[in-house]
């Protein structure tokens, strides 16, 4: 570590920390080429042209991204057969197969955007952009909840929220390992990258957990709620909606406090043109295996990149309305309310984020695969899952952050699962395997979790016998009390 302190060291004073000066040198053609082709995206052209529109969005950024383009002709499927009656099913599948697509098409155009900006800040709009969909899925999974009613997606919002860091820490993060030790036997990465990382999920995890914990502490501590006309005494009775009311404020405290840690986190990575990320990730490009290829590949325009933006989004939010509408006929065939939150939802909306991530880390690229890995996962756990709470609150429905015992457990344990294969600064295809078979594992899991109108750990269900008997309870001392009052 000192000897890499010292040459970060060196390396300021050399360059003299000026932004015009590069971190590495290059060789004088390549920097005349991009100063040359800076104004116009790197693509040697301007405005929009639809021939080499359609050809950079064929070839993508990969060879899995382009097998990817080969689903396109189901996004018109899904949409036309929204207008049929019945087949729920059928309308979910199709639905969810054209999400890829279309989140790959928004993933790309936004690695293409994020091209014209500097390393740090573009990796970071490309993370936002590979969000986005998270986002809107979270929103119309909100808006189409019903508090008491019979759509109840509050469970699938925070599986769904889990699911997306565990998807990204298990499942993306072990592919990355394992095709990268495919090519290298080993393969190192900086230790700021992982500490930085798994520091902020450590924090994340902490603020998500909060809620949850105040939960089970002192639910055993509520006394049943009193029926309508009996009224004691002392009005401070902790009762079971007393708690879960407190619980939906904290939630909602934490979720701005996560927030303003999603600030700070982003402020920091993008305050400083030269800072350690920076140096980091410009030495994992100069190491890229298809470096050349890359630059040679033909590249959106500015225009073209905001037109792609666009129409994915466009596309997306779309696809995933159908999809949200779908759930219920889902859950209803036999698919449990976890598996979809955690598993299901994220695997397509993460899909395209992944197979970048995956081509990285088959390149030599690991740090800037590593960063894709975990960067998602902290802005799901710092900003994503805070925000929909926040909208919540804002449309005035209940969203809190009180998480089933079994996900707390599963989100614990994945991080310091991750955590302990990071330690080392090295990774290798069995540690890839391996962490691609713990996801296995919490996916069988979660198959077999029962949903929450059969089996809760973090509540108390309105139609359960206990409670039943409890406030019947109360209603006969109501009548007795009454009966020696009238005496």
């Amino acid at each position: 570590m000192q000897n890499q302190g010292d040459h970060r060291i060196a390396g300021a004073e050399e360059h003299h920390a000026t932004e015009s000066s590069p971190l590495l040198p290059t060789s004088a053609p390549h920097d005349h080429a991009a100063a040359a082709h800076e104004h116009e995206g790197e693509s040697g052209r301007r405005g929009f042209h639809p021939y080499h529109f359609f050809r950079v969005l064929w070839r993508s950024s990969c060879t899995a991204s382009m097998l990817v383009n080969l689903l396109w002709p189901v996004v018109p499927v899904a949409i036309l057969l929204q207008f049929f009656p019945r087949l729920d099913l059928v309308k979910f599948t199709t639905a969810y197969v054209a999400v890829i697509p279309s989140a790959n098409l928004l993933g790309f155009s936004g690695q293409e955007f994020a091209r014209k900006m500097p390393k740090v800040a573009g990796i970071l709009i490309e993370t936002t952009f590979g969000s986005i969909i998270e986002i809107i899925l979270f929103i119309i999974l909100i808006s189409k909840h019903e508090a008491g009613g019979e759509q109840n997606l509050v469970p699938i919002i925070q599986a769904a929220i889990l699911g997306s860091i565990l998807t990204n820490l298990l499942l993306c993060l072990g592919l990355c390992f394992f095709f990268g030790g495919l090519r290298q036997s080993t393969q190192s990465f900086h230790a700021i990258v992982s500490e930085v990382g798994t520091g902020l999920l450590l924090v994340a995890a902490f603020g998500l957990l909060i809620p949850s914990a105040f939960y089970s502490a002192l639910k055993g501590e509520t006394v049943p709620e009193l029926p309508p006309g009996f009224r004691p005494h002392n009005d401070g009775t902790f009762t079971e909606g007393k708690l879960q009311a407190d619980v939906l404020r904290i939630s909602q405290a934490t979720s701005v406090a996560l927030i303003v840690a999603f600030a700070l986190y982003i402020w920091y990575q993008a305050s400083s043109h030269h800072s350690i990320f920076d140096e980091v990730i410009e030495m994992d490009e100069h190491r890229d295996a298809d470096r050349e290829a890359d630059a040679e590949k033909p590249k959106f325009t500015m225009t073209e990149a905001l037109v792609a933006i666009g129409v994915s989004l466009a596309l997306v939010t779309v696809l995933l309305v159908f999809l949200v509408q779908g759930i219920e006929p889902v859950v209803e065939s036999g698919v449990p309310d976890q598996f979809l939150g955690l598993i299901l939802l994220p695997l397509v909306e993460k899909a395209a984020e992944h197979l970048t991530a995956i081509d990285e880390a088959w390149d030599g690229v690991i740090n800037v695969a590593l960063y894709h890995c975990l960067g998602p996962s902290i802005q799901t756990a710092l900003f994503n899952g805070p925000l929909v709470v926040l909208i919540a609150w804002a449309m005035g429905k209940p969203m809190d952050l009180n998480f089933e015992i079994f996900m707390i457990v599963l989100l614990v344990l994945s991080i310091l699962v991750v955590g302990n294969f990071l330690r080392d600064g090295e990774s290798n295809w069995l540690e890839g395997a391996l962490l691609v078979i713990v996801y296995a594992i919490v996916a069988i899991a979660s198959w077999y979790y029962p949903n929450p109108d059969v089996a809760t750990s973090n509540g108390l269900l309105p139609n359960a016998p206990d409670a039943a008997i409890s406030v019947d309870t109360l209603r006969q001392l109501q009548r007795l009390l009454s009966s020696k009052l009238d005496e």
